[in-house]
């Protein structure tokens, strides 16, 4: 059953009067996929219009089991509409974690197939994508297919990072991290300007994780100072005596929530930059290394429900792009500079190195990839084109799952892939059959 209704992404721009089915299993599924212009939709923590369909938006969230787990593989069977949460929740007791995590676990297991996300280990690792072992995928015409890399090779390999337009993931196979304890061994390392950041990210390649705060209103010698913070899986025998008991336990945490919209003058380069002198004094004076849990260093925003609302009602976008190695330092020094010129400081910036690319459309590549916040306003928007142009000028690509308002020739030109998956969509009858706001915009 169809009902209408209006929808975003996280970043609540832009919004859409849409039509919304939530099935509550894959024979109600079926008889939706073929209608023609659909999306499936997860847990709509993508930050932009992708899991919002051009005709109609399938929620997935009822299709939310786990069916299978051999503890000998690690290997657990889960519907798509499972979230990433659910699985940490299940597992961890277990001695179980996530090969690959974004920077929120309230993603659903399809969403990060789709967007074949990435972490703060993708310069080891690899992307999401990497660890699934195959799935499920229903067609236009109802039926499911099972690809995987040995089987509809091609097909499982355009839907990693697809963003759910080569058909919807109806579960998958995914394989986990055997872990000691729920603790993280964090190292901070204060890097005093971009140089020294990038430094810091090149003289660890042998750290399991590590991404960068980043202050982008600095300038001058200081431009792109950053705090970067590695991190590893603590063995039992490393924690301290009061956690050795339970090593596997995380502490109870009590959630806060913003509990309306903020106003549109809060987030000002006033504000930002106090923000930002006095997380770079804290990052100073606090200890080079110590021991904190998982939560507080995969997902410190979690903590904060409904944090999208500190931007006010309008919403906020995010720029989130890769530039390559070569190159980098001059690459994200000309990005930095633009944002500190025009005063438009975000609020939450990151620095992440990453490795090498891995799937056909995918978006990491080996070098760094740069994700600025900011609320959405005109001015915002008129930065970004610049920002954009910065990154077609040095050989950078941006990432869909996070994309709210490029137009399709900044896209294309960034990403010549795109032509490829065009065609591949048009060959297979698949690009009438599913489409959402961010394919329609960006011709894909």
């Amino acid at each position: 059953m169809m009902h209408r209704q209006v929808l975003s992404g996280w970043g609540r721009y832009p919004q859409k009067h849409c039509m919304v089915s939530a099935p509550r299993d894959a024979q109600e599924l079926a008889g939706l996929a073929g209608h023609g212009g659909v999306i499936a939709r997860g847990n709509g923590r993508a930050y932009g219009d992708s899991a919002v369909g051009g005709a109609a938006t399938l929620d997935m969230r009822r299709l939310n089991r786990m069916l299978s787990f051999d503890p000998d593989s690690g290997v657990l069977v889960a519907e798509a509409g499972v979230l990433l949460a659910d699985i940490i929740d299940a597992f961890l007791p277990r001695g179980w974690f996530l090969q690959v995590t974004p920077g929120t676990k309230f993603v659903s297991l399809g969403g990060a197939i789709a967007s074949d996300v990435h972490g703060k280990n993708h310069h080891r690792d690899g992307a999401f994508g990497s660890f699934v072992e195959w799935l499920d995928l229903m067609g236009p015409d109802g039926a499911v297919k099972r690809v995987s890399r040995r089987d509809n090779s091609q097909l499982f390999e355009w839907t990693l990072g697809g963003m759910g337009l080569t058909g919807i993931i109806l579960r998958a196979a995914l394989r986990l991290r055997p872990v000691q304890s729920a603790w993280i061994r964090q190292r901070t390392i204060v890097a005093e300007n971009l140089r020294a950041a990038i430094d810091a990210f090149e003289g660890a390649q042998e750290a399991t994780y590590s991404v960068a705060w980043i202050d982008c209103l600095a300038s001058g010698a200081a431009l792109g100072r950053s705090l970067v913070m590695l991190g590893e899986h603590a063995e039992a025998d490393e924690l301290p005596a009061a956690y050795r008991a339970a090593p596997l336990s995380s502490p109870l945490k009590r959630k806060r929530r913003v509990p309306f919209d903020a106003p549109a003058k809060a987030l000002n380069r006033h504000t930002v930059r106090a923000f930002n002198a006095l997380y770079w004094r804290k990052g100073c004076r606090g200890p080079a290394e110590t021991l904190i849990d998982w939560d507080t260093y995969f997902y410190p925003l979690d903590a904060i429900l409904g944090w999208n609302r500190i931007y006010g009602r309008r919403g906020f976008v995010q720029f989130q792009c890769v530039v390559p190695l070569d190159g980098a330092e001059r690459s994200l020094a000309a990005l930095l500079t633009e944002t500190a010129r025009a005063g438009q400081g975000s609020f939450l910036a990151v620095l992440k190195r990453l490795g090498a690319q891995e799937s056909r459309f995918s978006f990491p590549m080996e070098g760094y990839t740069l994700a600025l916040d900011f609320p959405a306003n005109p001015t915002t928007l008129a930065l970004l084109d610049r920002l954009d142009r910065i990154t077609l000028e040095h050989g950078g690509r941006f990432y869909l799952a996070k994309d709210a308002r490029l137009p399709a020739r900044t896209f294309h030109a960034a990403d010549p892939r795109a032509a490829e998956f065009v065609a591949m969509r048009q060959e297979a009858s698949l690009d009438r059959a599913f489409a959402s706001g961010q394919s329609n915009r960006l011709l894909l």
